[in-house]
């Protein structure tokens, strides 16, 4: 109960955030952020009609997914281009450039690309939301897919680049205070590195031993669990989505570097990181919901283990 409380908590707080953000942050853009805009929205939207089309035809939903962490390094890169190569930018563009090659190859070493895009092994969860009662009729997920997967997701993943629009027309030079934002940003991207990291070693061996013909409970400890509590993810059952919605919060935070805010620090470009909270809200909860039907143990994880930021050790009782 209490952690369903936490959860009510952080998503009004996250909705308030988002509002505030739209209604005192402004919106009035220039011609030259209209115009960018106009640009990134074309991109999504043509993003938007691949995915769905590409997805029914293929049943393989992870369309989106491929694209992730593509999207925003193309947004980033057209952003500097149409500002004329403005430092801030540059030092935004060049972080989300290292942000999405990272998680791309990361994505690729699952398999999850081929020589035909459109192929590669798909995202687990798609499997298991597909025999969902509530979608495992074709017309439902079809829905699903077109409305969530394909066009919510590709507009969130436009809306958390959009701090690169607000801050183009800035007049505030590259400060002291944007080198400690950058250096936050690229300490998250290490996080996020290292949490994937330390997940497929144990994942990769774990599946090695299984490989042998010994069942989960005869494996040795740590791999009897069935899941990591070893390195940071002794500390937090979601390192990695701590790191991922901490990184876009950050990227945010240039727009108060930039001067672009309304009391203190509101701008409407603040929806994209708030709503990304939601979303993963939503998908460590799906995902902890698989684990705690597949490991016994999970459970006594989950109360043992703070679920984004790492401040509890794991402790076997």
């Amino acid at each position: 109960m209490k952690k369903n409380i936490g959860t009510i908590i952080i998503v009004i707080i996250t909705l308030l955030l988002s509002v505030l953000g739209f209604v005192l942050g402004g919106f009035e853009l220039s011609q030259l952020q209209l115009d960018t805009l106009s640009i990134l929205i074309i991109i999504c939207v043509i993003s938007m009609i691949y995915c769905f089309i590409v997805g029914e035809i293929t049943k393989n939903n992870s369309q989106m997914d491929k694209l992730w962490s593509i999207l925003p390094i193309v947004y980033a890169w057209i952003v500097v281009g149409k500002s004329g190569m403005n430092l801030r930018l540059v030092v935004m563009a060049i972080l989300i450039t290292l942000w999405g090659v990272r998680l791309t190859l990361n994505f690729a070493k699952k398999g999850a690309y081929s020589i035909k895009f459109w192929s590669g092994e798909e995202d687990y969860r798609w499997v298991v939301l597909r025999e969902d009662p509530n979608l495992n009729k074709r017309w439902k997920w079809a829905l699903f897919n077109l409305f969530f997967i394909s066009i919510y997701q590709n507009a969130l993943v436009l809306a958390i680049s959009l701090p690169l629009v607000a801050v183009m027309e800035s007049t505030v030079s590259f400060g002291i205070f944007d080198a400690i934002i950058a250096a936050l940003l690229f300490g998250f991207i290490i996080l996020e590195t290292i949490a994937d990291k330390q997940q497929m070693t144990f994942q990769t061996k774990k599946y090695e031993l299984l490989g042998q013909g010994m069942k989960l409970e005869d494996l040795p400890s740590p791999y009897d669990k069935g899941f990591n509590t070893q390195g940071v993810w002794g500390r937090s059952r979601h390192p990695n989505y701590f790191a991922e919605q901490s990184i876009w919060v950050v990227l945010y935070f240039f727009c108060i570097s930039a001067g672009v805010t309304n009391y203190v620090f509101f701008n409407w470009t603040i929806i994209g990181s708030m709503f990304l909270i939601l979303l993963f809200i939503g998908s460590s909860n799906f995902s902890e919901g698989i684990s705690l039907k597949k490991y016994p143990a999970y459970k006594e994880y989950i109360n043992n283990v703070t679920k984004y930021a790492p401040l509890r050790k794991y402790s076997e009782n």
